[in-house]
C-alpha cells in the first residue's frame, strides 16, 4: 500500500513538473511573439506565476520537509506576481512607452479629465 501511495505522489509531481514547464514555455514564447511591453507582461506575468506555482507544488509533493515553506512561497507568489506585473506596466505607461494598436486606453481618458 505504501508503494502505491509513493507511486501516486510521484505521478502527481511529474504531472505538475510537465504542466509547469509547459506554462513556462508558453510564457517565453509570448515574450518573444507579442508586440509590446504590456502584452508581454501579461504573458510572462500570468503564465509564469502559474508555471512556477506548479513547479513548487511538485517540489512540495516530493519533499515533506518543505510543505510549509512551499505553501508560503506559493501564497506570496500568487499575491505579489500580479502586483509586480501591474507596477511594471504602470511605470511603462507613465514614461510613455506606446501601446501597439490599442483598442481602448482607460488611463488616457482618466488623465484627460
Amino acid at each position: 500500500m505504501e508503494q502505491m501511495i509513493d507511486l501516486v505522489t510521484q505521478i502527481i509531481a511529474l504531472a505538475a513538473v510537465i504542466i509547469g514547464t509547459l506554462f513556462a514555455i508558453v510564457g517565453v514564447l509570448g515574450y518573444f511573439r507579442l508586440p509590446d511591453v504590456y502584452t508581454r507582461l501579461h504573458a510572462t506575468g500570468k503564465v509564469g506565476v502559474f508555471g512556477v506555482v506548479l513547479l513548487l507544488l511538485a517540489a512540495v509533493d516530493l519533499s515533506l520537509l518543505g510543505f510549509g515553506k512551499g505553501l508560503v512561497l506559493i501564497v506570496l507568489l500568487m499575491i505579489f506576481g500580479p502586483v509586480a506585473s501591474h507596477a511594471i506596466s504602470a511605470a511603462a505607461y507613465r514614461i510613455g512607452i506606446p501601446m501597439k494598436s490599442a483598442i481602448r486606453d482607460d488611463l488616457a481618458q482618466a488623465s484627460d479629465r
